[in-house]
């Protein structure tokens, strides 16, 4: 082949190559994150039926849906409903409009421009959609919040814990106690931002007895208020004075409407958000002009037709079904969050009545009455995802259990953590000094990005914090991960930070001393995600009393934490995630059949340049 003509049949090749892959990825990018493709409902216009699934590709006047149990689905686009057809319409053409460009330009494709195509804009100055109103009705409590979005769903993270007092008032107790969840990234709840009315409304009644059917808006999920076994938690006495209690895993939750969150919402604001997408509000005012009567769902629509929930003093104290429309399986509704048991479910106490409860950054205290003898139960939840109980039996035996989680460490928000070294058993604020740690190139429980992994330039993020309390010498600074139960991988360690310094920059050097990271070497460990799904990172900064002193000039995370743990005033995390997804791999391999592809016209242009000057050499032989 004449060595000119093989450049441009490369880059072809390479164009072939990045579009095939482009064509084939369906992005689900929200607002504020980088997950995976997320489902969404599809409306058929002849009969104005409905069907969930994630977008696959669309081509030859079909588009091929992947329905949530995983099955595949082809349809005429000409069969959706307008609003559909458009969405569709303009994702292909966003992949178009990429797959247009040289094949350098694609491999050299920077993240803004990529985020924007995948949220289904073909502007290269798109810009991340602004919050979508029901997130408004969130933001009160958005200290205790994770939020972000996409076109179809508002996505809510938080722990599960509201600030207010938990568990007293309980008078059948099952020994449960309220643990921080996971309720972020995946696993986080999602509300629909365009509710679709159900051709025939499901009743909670002696259904969805089991999972939440609503979420309040301080990231409280919101149970039927009949209880597993059919019965009215609430007047079996199984709530506290907020009308929540733990379930088996050890999860907290209200099972009847949360009407004093008024208190910080204001009245006339939702309370609450059915997990079919319309709004829950608090109790009706009989005397107001816009009163009508409520449905047997709960619920009724407003002079302009919107439809809501309302809260009831009695059964069924908030939404007694759903007006919209859900998908239910195995008893609940469905897709929800999981929560994450981390010891067995125990039986009832008879007679238990619980008094008190303390709630100091992650350590815990639940006091208890059994006919006039006293128990608690004190517990502490670590970063290492490991809890330790003590108990305090009435009879006054003392044990100690310790458990470890799955899920990670437990997210706590700069609000609602104190002191690691908070005693339960004494009698201080709930609140203790704390951190905010932030970054100005991602939000927290962001994706990473890409340059600042072993998939980019490998450069250590940018960070930030509040300035310390009083008496701070000191900063220092971890970035780590748990890749397994009990395991904990250390990337980024760097002490003895100046008090007047609350920030580092990009690529940061000569500020403080670096330690050594789990590969034995001083200085940012870029991560290399391994395996498939999210893995989740964190970055914690601690406020230090005085200098810490070592017994090595190799500190690690470990000599770090054992010598600052009495000299620790304050600290924060920044908890972020990310994941070496399959584009980032394809990228690789592009990259790699550019080299490869380059190098082999360069030595078919090598081969020809000798070949010819070969034949002239023995042309002037012959010659002579």
């Amino acid at each position: 082949m004449n060595s000119r003509r093989l450049i441009p049949v490369a880059a072809s090749l390479l164009c072939l190559l990045v579009a095939t892959h482009l064509a084939a990825h369906e992005g689900g990018h929200h607002g504020h994150s980088h997950d995976h493709p997320q489902s969404r409902t599809w409306s058929i216009a002849l009969d104005g039926s409905h069907l969930h699934g994630s977008f696959v590709t669309a081509k030859d006047g079909q588009v091929q849906i992947r329905r949530n149990d995983g099955t595949l689905i082809d349809l005429a686009i000409n069969r959706l409903a307008s609003a559909d057809r458009t969405w569709v319409e303009d994702r292909m053409a966003a992949i178009q409009v990429l797959n247009r460009q040289h094949a350098i330009q694609l491999v050299a494709l920077n993240q803004p421009l990529q985020d924007a195509i995948e949220n289904g804009s073909t502007g290269t100055n798109a810009k991340k959609e602004t919050m979508p109103a029901i997130g408004q009705h969130f933001q009160p409590f958005e200290k205790l919040l994770q939020l972000r979005w996409d076109k179809d769903f508002l996505y809510v993270g938080s722990n599960g814990l509201p600030e207010h007092p938990m568990m007293i008032g309980i008078r059948s107790w099952q020994q449960q106690v309220p643990i921080p969840q996971k309720y972020l990234g995946n696993n986080a709840w999602q509300i629909p931002l365009h509710p679709v009315p159900a051709k025939n409304p499901m009743s909670t009644k002696n259904d969805f007895l089991r999972g939440a059917i609503a979420l309040a808006v301080n990231g409280v999920p919101i149970f039927n208020s009949l209880n597993n076994r059919g019965d009215d938690a609430y007047l079996f006495g199984e709530l506290d004075d907020y009308g929540g209690h733990c379930g088996r895993g050890d999860d907290y939750h209200y099972h009847i409407a949360p009407v004093h969150l008024e208190e910080t919402t204001g009245k006339g604001q939702p309370i609450g958000y059915a997990l079919d997408g319309y709004p829950i509000f608090g109790y009706q005012d009989a005397k107001a002009a816009d009163f009508a009567p409520l449905d047997d769902l709960g619920g009724h629509k407003d002079a302009v037709g919107n439809y809501h929930y309302h809260a009831q003093p009695t059964y069924p104290y908030l939404n007694g079904g759903f007006y919209g429309e859900v998908t239910q399986r195995d008893g609940q509704v469905d897709p929800q969050p999981r929560a994450e048991p981390i010891r067995p479910d125990l039986q009832p106490l008879r007679d238990a009545v619980i008094t008190g409860f303390m709630k100091m950054g992650n350590r815990f205290k639940l006091e208890y009455d059994v006919s006039g003898q006293k128990g608690s139960v004190t517990y502490v939840v670590k970063d290492d995802s490991t809890v330790d109980f003590t108990f305090q039996e009435p009879s006054g035996e003392v044990r100690r259990e310790s458990y470890h989680s799955r899920m990670g460490k437990p997210f706590l928000p700069q609000s609602d953590s104190s002191e690691a070294d908070a005693d339960p058993n004494e009698d201080q604020a709930s609140n203790g000094p704390r951190l905010k740690i932030s970054s100005p190139a991602f939000f927290a429980g962001d994706e990473l990005p890409l340059e600042y992994t072993g998939d980019g330039a490998g450069e250590s993020p940018p960070v930030a914090w509040t300035k310390g309390p009083e008496g701070t010498v000191c900063y220092a600074l971890n970035l780590w991960h748990t890749p397994g139960p009990g395991d904990v991988k250390s990337y980024w360690l760097v002490y003895d930070i100046p008090a007047d310094v609350t920030s580092l920059p990009q690529n940061a050097s000569g500020i403080g001393t670096v330690g050594f990271n789990d590969k034995g070497h001083a200085g940012y460990d870029p991560m290399k995600s391994k395996g498939p799904g999210v893995k989740q990172y964190h970055l914690t900064v601690y406020a230090l009393s005085e200098k810490p002193t070592f017994s090595t000039d190799q500190v690690t995370r470990d000599e770090l934490l054992r010598n600052i743990s009495d000299i620790t005033l304050a600290q924060g995390t920044l908890d972020f995630q990310y994941t070496r997804s399959q584009s980032g791999s394809s990228m690789i391999l592009i990259g790699s059949a550019i080299a490869a592809l380059l190098a082999g016209a360069l030595f078919v242009f090598k081969r020809s340049r000798v070949s010819k000057q070969t034949s002239q050499v023995n042309s002037v032989v012959t010659q002579t």
